[in-house]
Formats: C-alpha cells, structure tokens, sequence
C-alpha cells in the first residue's frame, strides 16, 4: 500500500488520544531473585491462561501526543482519508543524549504492511541526525507481539521496573521492560585505507551525490549544500588548490571546499579562509574521515600563508579540532552577532592578532535559489523530504 509519512505538528496534534490496545496468548514471566552474592534476574516466555487483554478504553490516563512532561517531543505519523492510522513520538534526553521513543502505535488494520518499521525507520533517522548515542523505549512483559517487533528492529533488553504500574506488576503479569537500540560501532580507518587529494572533472557527480546524502534533512527539509558544491567550482573565491576529496575504497566518502572571505573594520580589510560544505557521507561518519580532512587541508592553508579559519559549523564538533567562538577574535557575523556555532581558528599563534570586525563569507553562499536547487536535485535519484527537530527551522 502507498502512504507518507508526515511530521505531526504539536500545534495541531497535541493531545491527541492514541487508541492503544493488544491482546496476547503469552507474556514474559519475570522473577527477582536474592542471593547472598547477589541478583538473579530472568524472563521466561509462558503460556497465559486465560489471555491478557487492554483495551484503549480501560486506561485513566490514555496515551496522548505531545504530553507537556515530554520536554523535546517530535512526532510523526499515516493519514489515510485524513485519518491518523499509526504515529510514532521521541522525546530526547539532553542529559543522556539518548533518544527516547514515547509512543509508536500503528491501528489494527494497518498493522503488518510495513507501517511501523517505516516510523521506527523516522526514529533511528533522528537518532543519526542529532549523533544521539542510543535509542530507547518502554514496554510491558506481557505484549509480545511489540517485544517481537521490538527485537527484530535491533533492541535488546537493557533494564526493567518492577512496581513502576503498581506493587504487584510481577504478580499481574505486567512489567515495565526498558529497550534499547545502539548504532552500529564503526571503527576509524587508517591514513593507508584512506586517499585524500583533489577533486577532478570525472568526480563532480558522485562527490555531488555524497553531498547530498550526507546533509539530506539535517539542516533543513531536504538540503542545499550539494547546488552549493556545483556552483562554488566556478566562482573566484572558490579555492580548489585548498580543497580535497577522501576516497576509500573508489568511492567518494567525505569533502571539504574552501573559499575566501573577509574581516572588515571601518578603516581595514582583511582576508580569512572559509571551508563549507565539509561532509562525510553517512556510512563513513564516526571513521575519522573528517578529521583528516580537516587536518591536511588546514596544514596546506597555513603553508599557503593564510591566517585563520571562520566558519559557520556545529559546536558540538569542531571545538575538538581547536576552533573557538569568534567572541575570542573580536569577530562577530556581517549582522553583529556572535553565538555557539559561529566559530574560528588560527593557522599560526597569533595570526589573528588585530584581525577585527564584521565577517564576509563569499557571495555564493547567499544565492542559492530554491527553484534552482529543485531543478538542479533533479539530476540525482529522488529522496523524501522530511521535518526533523535538528533543522534550523522549527515547526510547531
């Protein structure tokens, strides 16, 4: 069956009540055990005579989208004949960076078409876009049908809550059983099984297509940085000589462009260097590609004589390559201001010593036409446009 998957604004589904319901033939038995060294703990598939069953209208407190105690909640969801048929919620934990699955409900009659691993695939997309560490959930002993689910989509058990229902939540065949799911570990490739050089002429299609993988939906719904890429190889701040490409294996796996741009005063002007996009595609993030391309590139611009580094980029991340905010410099944006993200760096000790003012990145940043964009993404398989709480633009 055809359906999409859209973004649920709190402005418009806050409160909607989820019908959640099951009904099981079996459910885990769970058993607490003291010892003197100790706690044994197990979970044991049984029979349940007779069969367990909820219905959505036993519940005094009914499961609800975007529930005010869910601080960072984003949902997602199918409607069919503008009927909601299934949703999905996460919440994230700042404080933990793990994201948190707060609802995934799919009706009964949609269920077992593919529905609820599409949201779960939402889930696992938000969790790679915002680098949380872990996917978690909650359920109950006794729904096995989600458990099943729940465990082929990658979750293992990582903890439970024995009287989190009431104080006889074992003895009601009900305990909460926390999940977990954890992207895959990657481990860094070497210099030698990495090739880093120029960019040539045969490359601009497969590097233009990794742009586009790597920063689909992350800023914004869908992304621009590929359009970028293509037109900043024919404009005269485009420096190429600085730029490069990493290949492993044949394929493109990461780049970086660098541009001029400027620092002026009232009464002085000085030139500065820009890199953007820097990217990795998916598959390689986490290997250390893009350290090593930020660490040659940035060796070849201060052999070149160059200053310093600005840039627009996540605070999250290039701190740990030594950049600061540009506060530190005496540098704000072209608009006056400074904040988290905008950030620069020094290729020798104090080559920024008196470099002061408002910062000027290339034109070429400023004149990515939308229209032209959507027709120039046209050249590149179609991906789906998606909402994610990680974008720049935020949608209530």
């Amino acid at each position: 069956m055809e359906y999409e998957i859209i973004h649920l604004r709190k402005s418009q589904w806050k409160g909607h009540v989820l019908p959640m319901g099951y009904k099981t033939e079996e459910y885990y038995e769970v058993s607490v055990d003291r010892s003197e060294n100790g706690f044994a703990m197990k979970m044991e598939k049984k029979k349940a005579e007779p069969p367990i069953v909820h219905t959505p209208e036993e519940y005094d407190f009914p499961d609800k989208l975007y529930e005010d105690w869910w601080a960072n909640a984003c949902a997602w969801g199918v409607l069919i004949n503008e009927k909601l048929v299934a949703a999905i919620e996460t919440d994230l934990e700042k404080w933990s960076n793990r994201l948190r699955i707060t609802e995934l409900w799919v009706a009964p009659e949609y269920q077992k078409k593919g529905i609820g691993r599409a949201l779960m695939e939402t889930a696992k997309e938000q969790a790679r876009l915002m680098r949380s560490r872990a996917v978690i959930l909650e359920t109950q002993s006794c729904n096995i049908n989600a458990i099943g689910f729940y465990l082929h989509e990658g979750f293992t058990l990582i903890g439970f809550d024995s009287c989190c229902y009431s104080n006889r939540d074992i003895e009601r065949r009900e305990v909460r059983i926390e999940l977990g799911w954890f992207p895959e570990k990657r481990t860094k490739l070497s210099k030698e099984e990495v090739e880093i050089r120029q960019e040539e002429p045969e490359d601009y299609m497969a590097v233009e297509q990794m742009t586009q993988e790597a920063f689909w939906n992350k800023h914004e719904k869908g992304c621009t940085e590929h359009y970028l890429v293509h037109k900043l190889r024919n404009h005269p701040d485009y420096l190429p000589e600085l730029s490069r490409i990493a290949v492993v294996e044949g394929e493109v796996a990461g780049a970086v462009f660098y541009s001029k741009s400027k620092v002026r005063s009232e009464d002085s002007e000085w030139d500065v260097l820009t890199f953007g996009p820097l990217c990795v595609r998916p598959d390689f993030q986490g290997r250390g590609i893009g350290e090593m391309l930020l660490k040659e590139t940035m060796q070849l611009a201060k052999e070149a004589g160059y200053s310093g580094i600005v840039i627009f980029g996540e605070p999250d991340y290039y701190p740990r390559a030594g950049f600061r905010t540009c506060d530190a410099f005496g540098i704000t944006t072209a608009d006056g201001r400074n904040f988290d993200a905008f950030l620069g760096i020094e290729l020798k000790e104090g080559a920024m010593n008196g470099i002061c003012g408002r910062f000027y990145e290339s034109e070429v940043f400023e004149s990515l036409a939308l229209e032209e964009v959507e027709a120039y993404s046209k050249r590149f398989p179609e991906k789906k446009k998606q909402y994610f709480p990680c974008q720049w633009s935020k949608e209530e």
